[in-house]
């Protein structure tokens, strides 16, 4: 029903009117009597097997919401309903802010694709806390964390250890977001001196509460080799939990949509099925160079269980998906884990 009604409709609205327009709907839908019996039976699926602890926390499944689609936690009970088995809110800033002009959201049908700079729009950190406290669900929920635009690169350090001050008692893990292309030089922080510098104090601040949470470093898939090597020195000698591979890319060499479209559409990340291999080259480096020293979330191009098992087999851990489910719909999460659990029957036979 989403492919040949649904995604023909949405596709027709501008994609950030489409995006709350979905959100609108979903709240509105789900939430009606005997909705959450029919979603169940419609996309409800889970099995042992899809069971994993990874950094200390139990999943009930290893499929993951991604950063971006559900910023403010607007959505937390809705989404959970579609099983998946956590859920990451954000990028969340201390203030609210509008983030960059629209147009800022933009489809590439033919890549099956997403481009975005949005900016880290949002509406504070202390507005999703006002809904996190209210959720019913008992998914996992990650916290991902940025600075606000306004906010020097050297003062960024206060923006991070506010959110994670704010969000501590209301999520399961943190995601330290430094890899967006569409906030002004926050990509300097991945270099090697700011980004320790800034794990240290993230990681010190989060053991000053009394049940510290796991912390993941959230990168691009634009980093070279040496920049790699930084990152998994980084990662062990300050002893945060893993990371998320990958964030959105600045690369367009290998999009089949005509250059003049790319030209008019401009500046922002680039997400979807094109971004698949580059991210899953990054975290079979990531986990093969590291000898297996910490835990990875892969993320990008996943639209299919294939997809997912092939970020699996290079080193994941567990996965995210967003555009897949633009363009696949909300079956996508049942998809995968049924694949899931088939592939896991095959390789203990």
């Amino acid at each position: 029903m989403y492919k040949t009604i649904l995604k023909p409709l949405l596709f027709k609205k501008n994609p950030e009117d489409a995006h709350h327009f979905t959100f609108a709907w979903i709240k509105r839908i789900f939430n009606l009597p005997l909705a959450k019996s029919f979603i169940g039976k419609t996309y409800g699926f889970e099995n042992p097997k899809l069971e994993k602890v990874v950094f200390g926390l139990k999943f009930k499944n290893p499929v993951g919401l991604a950063a971006g689609f559900d910023k403010d936690a607007n959505l937390i009970d809705e989404m959970a309903m579609l099983g998946f088995g956590f859920i990451e809110i954000g990028t969340l800033t201390p203030k609210a802010q509008e983030g960059n002009p629209k147009p800022r959201l933009f489809r590439l049908p033919e890549d099956e694709a997403l481009i975005n700079r949005m900016g880290f729009n949002n509406g504070g950190v202390e507005a999703a806390v006002k809904r996190l406290k209210s959720k019913k669900s008992k998914v996992l929920i990650g916290g991902n964390i940025g600075k606000n635009k306004i906010t020097p690169n050297e003062n960024a350090v206060d923006d991070y250890v506010n959110c994670l001050d704010t969000l501590h008692p209301y999520v399961d893990y943190f995601v330290v977001n430094v890899s967006s292309p569409n906030t002004p030089n926050l990509r300097e922080l991945q270099e090697k001196e700011p980004l320790k510098k800034l794990l240290t104090a993230v990681k010190e601040a989060n053991e000053e509460h009394q049940k510290p949470k796991p912390i993941l470093l959230k990168i691009a898939p634009d980093l070279t080799v040496g920049q790699l090597d930084d990152i998994i020195e980084i990662v062990i000698d300050t002893k945060i939990d893993g990371v998320i591979a990958t964030n959105t890319t600045i690369d367009r060499s290998q999009l089949r949509t005509s250059k003049e479209k790319i030209e008019s559409i401009g500046a922002g990340g680039l997400s979807g099925k094109v971004l698949a291999k580059r991210s899953t080259e990054v975290i079979r480096y990531l986990h093969k160079q590291s000898n297996d020293a910490f835990p990875i979330i892969g993320v990008g191009g996943i639209y299919s269980a294939q997809d997912a098992i092939e970020k699996l087999e290079a080193g994941a851990s567990l996965i995210q998906i967003y555009s897949g489910m633009i363009y696949e719909g909300p079956a996508l999460v049942k998809n995968i884990k049924k694949g899931l659990v088939a592939y896991y029957e095959k390789q203990n036979r």
